[in-house]
């Protein structure tokens, strides 16, 4: 991949990247940290990626970057969410988005990241294994069991009024 090659890269797909690892982390900030570190090991990766196989690999890099930092703030987010949970409001939702982001939120990880990935990014099954490293029908069965669990709980009317 020429320099050319990679500001082309940097072009069409950062903003994709930052949309599906911002969704899923839920902090701009973090999200942009993730999509820099991502770019990075392209940049050091350079010679070896090829231009046509690009998006694959930064969703994949940027996909595993965004699970690390997951794993290292999950010790550390232990007492906050356990404070969220004593405290107690009452949910009344007048916003589209905040519902389903919410919905999103009651997701298992690995639910959430293919869901995006295929409803919000338009993925193919095929290249969300890739991404993931699941297979496509393990990729299937989880997309179905986010959206059967989504539905569920947009169904409830205390959770959409």
């Amino acid at each position: 991949m020429t320099v050319a090659d990679y500001n082309t890269c940097v072009d069409q797909y950062a903003d994709g990247l930052f949309r599906f690892v911002a969704k899923n982390l839920k902090d701009n900030d973090a999200a942009r940290d993730v999509v820099q570190d991502t770019f990075e090991k392209l940049w050091l990766k350079v010679e070896q990626v090829d231009f046509q196989k690009s998006k694959s690999y930064l969703f994949t890099a940027g996909y595993h970057t965004m699970i690390d930092k997951i794993r290292k703030e999950k010790h550390s987010a232990v007492m906050e969410d356990h404070h969220v949970e004593l405290v107690q409001t009452e949910n009344k939702y007048t916003d589209l988005k905040k519902v389903l982001n919410k919905a999103l939120e009651t997701l298992s990880d690995i639910q959430r990241h293919v869901v995006l990935l295929r409803d919000y990014e338009g993925y193919s099954y095929e290249e969300i294994g890739d991404i993931t490293g699941l297979n496509e029908s393990q990729v299937k069965v989880y997309i179905y069991r986010a959206r059967l669990a989504m539905k569920n709980y947009l169904g409830s009317l205390e959770n959409v009024l």
